[in-house]
């Protein structure tokens, strides 16, 4: 498997208007919202998201809404002042044309490129996820 990366240095993206970061999380709301997205997906196993992962002080949790109801949302965690990763985004696909998958990791290059972060790390290296600008795959060690 290859893994990848966004050098946000090579992104000039705006951010959103529908999210916000989740202080408080409504993990109940959070592991609906995960459920659905995992049956949409068709996914034969997939790994929880524990609550604490939720309440991590290191992850982040950007919510992003549709007519005011949380819709989706992506737990980011940061390693350091210059790198962070996207571990997970789920959404309830309720509203496809929204096309939140590339929406959302737009929007979050904006965001962490304007914290003064230099890498956003994506996991694998989805089809997908080659048309954000800046992406690359991560070399060998």
């Amino acid at each position: 498997m290859l893994f990848a990366r966004i050098d946000l240095k090579q992104t000039n993206y705006s951010q959103t208007n529908n999210w916000q970061y989740i202080v408080n999380p409504n993990t109940a709301e959070l592991d609906g919202i995960y459920r659905t997205y995992c049956q949409y997906k068709k996914f034969r196993s997939f790994m929880p998201i524990f609550d604490s992962e939720y309440t991590d002080s290191k992850n982040d949790i950007i919510g992003y809404y549709h007519q005011k109801k949380l819709v989706a949302f992506s737990l980011i965690t940061r390693y350091n002042k210059d790198n962070a990763e996207c571990i997970q985004f789920a959404w309830d696909y309720a509203t496809p044309d929204l096309h939140l998958g590339l929406t959302s990791l737009r929007n979050e290059c904006s965001i962490y490129k304007e914290r003064g972060y230099k890498y956003l790390y994506l996991g694998g290296a989805d089809e997908y996820k080659k048309k954000i600008d800046g992406f690359e795959i991560t070399g060998p060690a």
